[in-house]
């Protein structure tokens, strides 16, 4: 079974990626195949943040129920 990579462990790795092609001295195969990986890194990483994302901007009320954030803003300024 594949070991989870951490967020923080792919960004390093993509990071070294792009450190390694902005050099320039990478083989143009090694460089085509980094650049495919780092694609793919982004677009883990990218997904990662959405997911937190969505997670953060919902809101557990007293009835358990998650809302969006921005409905439970607009419903407690109503009750002011």
């Amino acid at each position: 079974m594949a070991e989870q990579v951490s967020f923080e462990q792919n960004m390093q790795n993509l990071e070294k990626i792009v450190n390694d092609l902005e050099q320039g001295d990478v083989p143009l195969e090694e460089a085509l195949d980094k650049f495919k990986n780092g694609v793919e890194l982004s677009k883990k990483l990218q997904q990662t943040l959405k997911n937190a994302e969505n997670t953060l901007a919902k809101v557990v009320k007293d009835d358990g129920k998650e809302h969006p954030f921005e409905n439970v803003e607009s419903e407690d300024s109503q009750n002011v």
